[in-house]
């Protein structure tokens, strides 16, 4: 039977749509609009003036051109991020003047020869610039397009005075967002990133991800080899301790499809249910992931949906191209008959394309 039309699972583009344009630029937000994604999902960083600045790390050699930058070969230098050393140049060395002058370029652009072509044609963008834009398509297109904003490396940034719920807050306020409404959703790797929105006055969706292994750095760096693992959060006895806390957890989708679980299956039934509740400290799979988070009041989220044969699950491979698309419709359709809120997409029409074919068939049982 065919669900609700508000229980279909959002449709996010994933840095825009970062699989046609290199992400986080305004081409690829522009054309995630133009696709009709549902919302876009921007990474936040910071400069060492402080302004938020949208880039998947904040080690941008893999983005920027900023390598081949003459002026700037003696930022190059190595920090220790979350705990490991890293080299290379870093976005809280510069200020946005100067990061302004840099251009970015595709991060797989070994797979993605397409959108590498782009490559030196773009600047970076601030988070305030993405606001506007978002604004403006919601204006054009006259529906309601939500922003989906990840933190990247809270506790690092708040270690070099530069507190990213802080810098949002602020932003929000001066882009005429005021705190934030329900268009709004933030995410962070870091449970007490989510808890400094709420003192910061932050509204809207608070979600928590959760890596494939290991354990958040904050709770590291606060508690070491005790922390509490990823795992520990999307266990029976953990989803149903973050209801209430957050509104929703976000995990990879290795966790719904391969590497072992449930079978998919939007439908829970006694005999899973009752598993459950006798190993409640086990880390969940599949739909019994899904549906222990919505018995406790949770949204789930999954990251990241891709066509390529380099990231989709074995069995949906084709061919043995890397960069060739495999059978990403399967894949796609299979995530979300776990029952997921929502999927992140690097191609936004694809994932439109996979809803659509979802409940096409569902509407055929």
């Amino acid at each position: 039977m065919l669900r609700d039309l508000a229980e279909r699972p959002f449709v996010i583009g994933h840095r825009g749509a970062s699989g046609y344009r290199p992400e986080h630029t305004e081409a690829a937000y522009r054309m995630a609009f133009a696709l009709g994604a549902d919302a876009i999902e921007p990474d936040l960083v910071a400069t060492r003036d402080g302004v938020l600045v949208l880039r998947h790390e904040n080690e941008i050699s893999g983005t920027t051109d900023v390598a081949s930058r003459a002026e700037f070969a003696s930022r190059r230098t190595t920090r220790e991020v979350d705990g490991r050393p890293l080299a290379g140049w870093f976005t809280e060395d510069f200020t946005w003047a100067e990061l302004a002058t840099l251009r970015a370029t595709e991060r797989l652009g070994g797979i993605r020869l397409h959108s590498a072509s782009f490559d030196g044609r773009y600047p970076i963008l601030r988070f305030r610039d993405l606001l506007g834009l978002l604004d403006a398509a919601t204006d054009e297109s006259r529906r309601i397009i939500r922003l989906v904003a990840e933190f990247k490396h809270a506790t690092h940034f708040a270690a070099l005075g530069l507190p990213l719920e802080e810098l949002f807050a602020a932003e929000l306020s001066a882009a005429g967002w005021g705190r934030g409404d329900d268009r709004l959703v933030s995410e962070s790797f870091e449970p007490g990133l989510l808890d400094r929105l709420v003192s910061a006055g932050v509204r809207g969706t608070r979600v928590l991800l959760v890596e494939d292994r290991g354990a958040p750095f904050d709770l590291v760096a606060a508690e070491g080899s005790a922390a509490r693992k990823y795992d520990a959060f999307v266990s029976e006895r953990g989803l149903l301790a973050l209801g209430g806390v957050v509104h929703g957890v976000s995990v990879g989708k290795g966790r719904l499809v391969g590497g072992g679980g449930t079978s998919a299956s939007a439908t829970v039934t006694t005999d899973a249910a009752a598993a459950r509740r006798a190993r409640p400290d086990a880390a969940l799979r599949g739909s019994d992931l899904v549906d222990a988070a919505h018995a406790a009041g949770l949204a789930v989220y999954t990251w990241t949906l891709r066509p390529e044969n380099r990231f989709l699950a074995p069995e949906f491979r084709r061919g043995s191209s890397r960069s060739a698309w495999g059978d990403w419709l399967g894949e796609f359709m299979r995530i979300m008959d776990t029952g997921v809120d929502g999927v992140f997409v690097d191609h936004p029409d694809l994932g439109l394309e996979a809803r659509r074919a979802y409940f096409d068939a569902e509407e055929q049982v």
